[in-house]
């Protein structure tokens, strides 16, 4: 319940709002905000909601004369329950549960000259953050918009190749005093989002629950095609590098002209994984053969002991649990969530899964599907 009084006297008029139950929540969550601001040089500054994501985060602009700047609203969720061996869906697949992870991996990328947002002010403990406003040149707009990719997406591509060439840690400051550990993208972690899929998309086209061996076979089939795709080198994966989480930043030089945001569940994995979220989008379509070039320009990049055949290989493997992943996490976002909306890009996953299955590694969960769920692979 919201309530609102309005009182007036000669020279002005009052409003106060006082709420209960959620909305009592969401009105000391803005008095937290109004606090953080009011310490910070953007005090005073306009406030105007800007967008929130399928995640727990929002963002607000700020405006003054002097530019812009965004407020990304990310308070500590609570640890959410065991799923198994006593951890939590989001603990086995890294996900991260605080705004701390966004100020590590965000500062080190920009101290590297990566176009991640800088980081202007934040409170961990109130898990709220300044940070720099690039823009809303997306790449999924233009694509949707018709503009002309290649040159962005030629860019994002060697942004990647770039990225295989640091010495990437494993431990980085988030500043005041806070560490941020960047886990493995271990096989534990792939398996549980690989579970997304029998857990929700299942029940979505089957109309029940899939059986406990459903599960165990699932599972078995997944372990024996990840060992295809253990890195020997890891680098950090952002995990979410495709469309909605780029920016064309058409006035900058070189790699810092692609701007990478959502870097939050960053961790230590296999490269191809990335270039499977930019070429095989779930959002946006990208055509085959434009896929296929980008693929091949990218390897024509790589340089050093890289085998193309090991690489394709776990191009394949990872695009296709990336795209298990996400029929899972969209079927999620609409029965749990009411959020519907995703449903629209469905078809297009599978395709992307389709494709990927006839790899000749992936023969095996192939045939799940032909037998399972033969709508992906019809």
């Amino acid at each position: 319940v919201l309530r609102i009084t309005i009182s007036r006297s000669v020279t002005q008029r009052t409003v106060r709002l006082t709420g209960e139950g959620t909305w009592q929540q969401a009105l000391q969550r803005n008095e937290t905000i109004k606090e953080f601001i009011e310490a910070t040089a953007w005090r005073g500054a306009d406030r105007s909601f800007l967008e929130g994501d399928a995640s727990f985060r929002r963002y607000e602009s700020l405006r003054r004369e002097t530019g812009t700047v965004l407020l990304m609203d990310m308070p500590a969720r609570p640890d959410g329950p065991p799923v198994k061996n006593g951890k939590s869906y989001s603990a086995i697949a890294h996900l991260a549960e605080n705004i701390r992870a966004v100020i590590a991996i965000n500062t080190h990328l920009s101290n590297l000259e990566y176009s991640a947002p800088r980081i202007h002010a934040f409170d961990i403990p109130k898990g709220v953050a300044i940070i720099e406003d690039l823009g809303r040149d997306v790449f999924g707009y233009k694509a949707a918009q018709g503009h002309d990719m290649r040159e962005p997406m030629k860019a994002a591509v060697e942004l990647l190749v770039n990225m295989t060439t640091q010495d990437w840690p494993e431990t980085v400051s988030a500043g005041d005093g806070y560490t941020h550990y960047v886990p493995a993208y271990d096989k534990e972690a792939l398996l549980i989002e690989t579970s997304l899929l029998p857990s929700w998309y299942w029940p979505q086209l089957r109309g029940a629950d899939a059986p406990p061996a459903t599960h165990h076979e699932f599972a078995g089939l997944w372990s024996e095609a990840l060992r295809f795709a253990m890195p020997s080198k890891p680098c950090w994966t952002l995990r979410d590098y495709h469309s909605p989480n780029l920016l064309w930043l058409r006035d900058r030089a070189g790699l810092r002209r692609v701007g990478p945001i959502d870097t939050q569940d960053c961790v230590m994995g296999h490269p191809a994984y990335d270039l499977a979220s930019l070429l095989q989008d779930a959002r946006v379509d990208i055509a085959t053969e434009r896929a296929d070039e980008l693929f091949d320009y990218y390897c024509g990049l790589r340089s050093g002991d890289f085998s193309r055949a090991d690489f394709s290989t776990a191009f394949a493997v990872l695009g296709a649990q990336r795209a298990t992943k996400i029929l899972g996490i969209f079927a999620r976002l609409s029965k749990r969530d009411g959020k519907h909306g995703y449903l629209k890009h469905m078809p297009r996953v599978a395709r992307h899964l389709e494709r990927n299955l006839r790899h000749p590694v992936l023969r095996r969960l192939r045939h799940w599907f032909e037998t399972q769920l033969p709508a992906i692979t019809a």
